[in-house]
């Protein structure tokens, strides 16, 4: 049975797929990982990785052992985490995924808080669209998840805030301009529940489609495209903050005269918020969502 530094080794192969630069990230010699790596194949009695001059190449062999090296190093970081949740003290890892434009505009203000109250403990952050964020949580590569628009969940989920949606630009005052203007609609690419909502309102309101648009890769290009007067968007309130004077900003209004809001969701498994981290992450969410409401 190979130990725990093996497998460690056998991960930074893998991912590096040069032998320079696995033995830079190991601190050992490269002749030191080569021996290494031989003694290990030969107790598989088979080859793992083939060498070229292009750098590594992993055997059908070497990709199951990979697999169960990747496994074990995930089931001992798991119970190395669930001992230092007995602790009081805050250690391990936060794994968290979260949306894209939450992660850019609310959550590093958090998480500011989080580690200068707990300063041992670690943040592990991906940040992608509600969908990608959900597949995170279902196949257990994260303690938690923020996500935006209103969660098919049956767990846990704590709602975190709302922003309204607005129309955005430096010419348009109001709705009815913007079937009276050139300039482009520009959107951004989302999750099909955004992107849906957003589709539902303008039908409801115009019955037509826009004369032009735009469409970009992300929320912060589509918003310096409206901040330099290119053309007009519908953003959300949370990436208006700072935003100048001069640029109008008309809140969208649903069919029963209500503002259109975007609702913000933390969510998990049940035994995710049990670890001691996560815990403590809830606890300074609150107390940040309690001193600005």
């Amino acid at each position: 049975m190979m130990a725990f530094s093996e497998y460690q080794l056998l991960h930074v192969l893998a991912q590096e797929m040069n032998m320079r630069k696995a033995a830079e990230r190991l601190f050992v010699s490269q002749p030191a990982l080569s021996q290494r790596l031989q003694t290990i194949e030969k107790d598989w009695g088979t080859r793992l990785f083939l060498r070229s001059q292009k750098g590594l190449a992993l055997t059908p062999a070497g990709e199951l052992v990979v697999k169960l090296a990747e496994e074990m190093l995930l089931k001992e970081e798991s119970v190395k985490e669930r001992i230092q949740a007995l602790e009081f003290e805050v250690h391990g890892t936060l794994k968290i995924a979260c949306a894209s434009i939450v992660g850019q505009n609310w959550l590093p203000k958090v998480l500011k808080r989080f580690v200068e109250t707990y300063p041992h403990a670690k943040i592990s952050l991906m940040t992608g669209w509600s969908s990608e964020i959900l597949k995170a949580i279902y196949e257990n590569e994260v303690h938690i998840g923020i996500i935006r628009g209103t969660p098919d969940w049956k767990g846990p989920k704590h709602h975190l805030f709302q922003d309204t949606l607005y129309l955005v630009d430096r010419e348009i005052q109001s709705i009815e301009e913007v079937m009276k203007t050139d300039r482009p609609f520009i959107q951004f690419k989302s999750d099909s529940n955004y992107y849906q909502e957003i589709q539902d309102w303008w039908h409801r309101q115009f019955q037509t489609t826009p004369k032009r648009t735009i469409v970009v890769d992300q929320i912060e290009t589509c918003k310096q495209m409206t901040l330099n007067g290119i053309g007009y968007a519908i953003l959300p309130a949370i990436t208006l903050d700072g935003m100048e004077e001069d640029i109008y900003k008309v809140p969208l209004i649903d069919e029963h005269d209500s503002l259109i809001h975007r609702d913000t969701w933390l969510l998990g498994y049940e035994s995710a918020f049990q670890l001691r981290q996560v815990e403590a992450f809830v606890e300074v969410v609150n107390e940040f969502i309690h001193e600005n409401s």
